[in-house]
């Protein structure tokens, strides 16, 4: 385990100031906080179980301080699990509003940050977090991923000011909550491809710097997934630390683009119609990632097998669709909750006449790089599966309660729910999106040879 990567990164952190990330630093926290808000107040916040992993040894060092209390810590209930929606986000922040030039300090690493890193945005507030896990990248982000009305999306507000992440406090960490940060990570490899993609077109191009930041300790991070599912230390704290980077990038990039894909997309879609919300505790964010990465993962695989050939123009062309039917199929295939923000994606990415055609020759002259990065930078399908497998990640829809049609339906579902370009719309552009899934689910396809997990 190295800091150096995540000090270099902090230097020209928008947002985050300060980072303390290794052994045996919980007690980091009160100085930190002393040093960031001098004459400030703390306010503590975590649920039951994040307050039990880390609760007293913060509570200590905030005192040793000398940090003034603006109340005894506000703790939501352990039990059933703390869920990210912005009902949430509303009590926290009433609670916190009273409490003048008063600084949360939370304690979780997912759900429980997010909801108090958007509380605090809303009141205009910095806060700190203290990490209770390795088990998402975005504890270290701007934005906060947080369900209202339906939609999950990533909601704009600033990052920790202040960052604890203990490895002691990771590695001690529940099994699935290191599991899931595993399958949240690992979706950056297909993302990164998504991006490449981008670059190339000229849609979005690629920052050279958050993209180090993202994909230069990333292979490292995910390299031992058997140490990570049986808690070893080095592969807990290099998973860790991959996550820090993560956050640090979208936190730079001020857009989760550096870090998240396709895949993201097949979790956000089941995030939306409330898949596993009312499981306790509830399917995580990052076991449907890891899901979504075997599935963009192999979407890439046949699109890269293709030739020059295989982009038809004129095939293109005639299987564009008019703005009213895709308005239709968006309302016919998704939750009435979120048709209409994603059918604003839609239209924003459809594509036809001169614009198309330029999109397409611009792939066929492009082709031979893109196929090189892309290549370079994946995995294949089988080998996300086995990494995923290994860390005790679910690897196979079914491990996640979701049917055969549902997953495939869900190819479909995905592209249409964000505004990001990825493999999925290259597809639709190419107007082979339904012909690259029926191939994936016959008999010699992928997942016509993965129709079950395997043992």
């Amino acid at each position: 385990m190295s800091t150096e990567l995540i000090n270099k990164a902090l230097e020209t952190a928008e947002e985050t100031k300060a980072i303390s990330f290794g052994k045996d630093v919980n007690k980091d926290t009160g100085p930190m906080f002393a040093e960031q808000f001098p004459g400030s107040k703390v306010l503590v916040v975590a649920d039951e179980n994040t307050y039990a992993a880390v609760g007293d040894d913060v509570v200590a060092s905030l005192k040793a301080a000398n940090v003034e209390f603006a109340d005894e810590p506000y703790i939501f209930p352990g039990t059933p699990t703390l869920y990210g929606g912005y009902e949430n986000v509303e009590i926290l922040r009433e609670a916190i509003r009273p409490y003048e030039n008063t600084v949360v300090v939370s304690l979780g690493a997912g759900t429980l940050n997010d909801i108090a890193k958007l509380a605090s945005g809303e009141l205009e507030r910095p806060y700190i977090n203290v990490c209770t896990a390795a088990s998402v990248d975005g504890f270290a982000a701007f934005g906060a991923s947080i369900a209202k009305d339906g939609f999950k999306i990533t909601r704009s507000c600033p990052a920790p000011v202040g960052l604890v992440a203990d490895v002691d406090t990771m590695v001690n960490a529940p099994a699935r909550l290191t599991a899931t940060g595993y399958g949240d990570l690992i979706e950056k490899i297909p993302a990164g491809a998504d991006w490449i993609l981008s670059d190339e077109l000229g849609i979005e191009s690629i920052d050279p710097y958050t993209w180090s930041l993202v994909q230069g300790p990333l292979r490292e991070s995910l390299a031992n997934p058997e140490g990570t599912a049986n808690g070893d230390e080095d592969a807990i704290a290099k998973l860790g630390e991959g996550q820090i980077m993560s956050g640090l990038a979208m936190q730079a990039y001020s857009s989760s683009r550096p870090a998240s894909g396709a895949g993201h997309q097949f979790s956000h879609t089941w995030e939306m119609e409330g898949h596993g919300l009312d499981w306790e505790p509830p399917l995580s964010h990052g076991f449907k990632v890891g899901v979504g990465t075997v599935a963009s993962c192999a979407m890439w695989e046949v699109f890269l097998s293709m030739d020059v050939e295989d982009f038809d123009v004129e095939k293109a062309l005639s299987k564009v669709k008019s703005a009213e039917q895709v308005e239709a199929d968006v309302r016919a295939i998704l939750d009435p909750r979120i048709q209409d923000e994603a059918v604003k994606h839609s239209l924003g990415k459809r594509m036809e006449g001169d614009a198309l055609v330029e999109r397409i020759e611009l792939l066929k002259e492009k082709w031979p790089t893109i196929k090189e990065r892309c290549t370079e930078q994946l995995i294949s399908a089988q080998e996300a599966m086995d990494m995923l497998k290994a860390a005790g990640a679910p690897h196979h829809p079914e491990l996640i309660k979701v049917d055969w049609d549902r997953f495939r339906e869900t190819h479909f579902k995905a592209q249409m729910i964000r505004p990001r370009y990825t493999v999925l719309d290259i597809l639709t552009d190419l107007g082979i999106l339904d012909e690259v899934v029926e191939k994936l689910f016959s008999p010699e396809g992928f997942w016509g040879q993965h129709q079950h997990p395997e043992a």
